[in-house]
This record gives structure tokens, sequence and C-alpha cells, in this order.
């Protein structure tokens, strides 16, 4: 079942990239006493996350933060190595936290697998996004079609 408003976001392991190479953390720790604009997209460096999604929070990261946001997390089912690296491209560094979640770990606990085998890519994230206050969803978006709903944008909104 995906994870509605109101639920806590389950509290499982992703991985980060750490200064000494690719770290595990639990998202508990994660959004414990934080508000979060949370993301996920299906995969690292595709046309849309790459054009738009990720971009758009990078963009509007102070916009984010100067509404309340303490942190900006992107999750894909990519691994550390890769989402280190797409971060980087997209100078997120510093204005987004990169999160690989390769064994699907959150993306399965929260419900949010979708299967683009058909597509050759296999097991992914549903394209969403959310505001996550101390571990709770409080606003939560998914994609109908084209790309907008889970932009940074509609999250601006949700924070006005």
């Amino acid at each position: 079942m995906t994870i509605q408003v109101g639920e806590r976001v389950p509290d499982v392991n992703v991985g980060v990239m750490t200064d000494d190479g690719p770290g595990v953390t639990g998202t508990g720790a994660l959004f414990a006493g934080k508000t979060v604009a949370l993301f996920g997209l299906p995969g690292a460096f595709t046309k849309t996350c790459s054009a738009q999604h990720l971009p758009g929070f990078v963009s509007n990261a102070d916009a984010l933060k100067a509404k309340g946001v303490d942190e900006i997390v992107c999750i894909s089912v990519n691994d550390p190595w890769v989402m280190d690296a797409w971060g980087k491209i997209q100078n997120a560094t510093g204005r987004v936290t990169m999160i690989g979640d390769g064994a699907l770990n959150f993306t399965r606990a929260a419900g949010l697998e979708v299967d683009l085998s058909d597509k050759c890519y296999g097991p992914r994230c549903k394209r969403f996004s959310a505001l996550v206050v101390d571990g709770v969803v409080k606003t939560l978006h998914f994609e109908d079609g084209g790309f907008g709903e889970t932009s940074a944008e509609t999250l601006l909104a949700d924070l006005s």
C-alpha cells in the first residue's frame, strides 16, 4: 500500500555518499526533528529527472529553506556512487541530499515501486514529492501524465 498523508515514513536503511565512500543511514534519523522536502524519481541521469525534477529543487533550494524546510532530499533506486555523481553534475551539492535506494528498501516499504520493465528499467520509484515533518508526511504529490505536480514549485505552494 502506498504511503499516505499523516503516516510516518518507513525507517529503513538507504545509501549515502560519505567522505570515505558509500555509507548507510536510516531514514528515521534522516527525517527526525526536521521539515524535509522529499522527492523521488525513477532514475538518475534520465530525461525528465535531469532536465526538470532535480534542477527545480536545486534552483528553488533557497526559497524552500526560507519557508522553513531544513533539508531537501532526493531519492532514487540508484547506488550512492551514481546519486553522488549525478548530484555533482546537477550542482546539487550543499542544496539537495542525494540518497541511493538501490536495494529499494524505502521505495518498497513506502509502496512507491513501479515496474518499468517494458522500458528495460526494471523496478523503479514512482515520481513523487512530499513535505515530511518530523518523519510524518504532511503533503504528498504524484504525477498523473506529464511533469509538474511533483515539482519544487508545488511544494513551495504547499508551504504558502
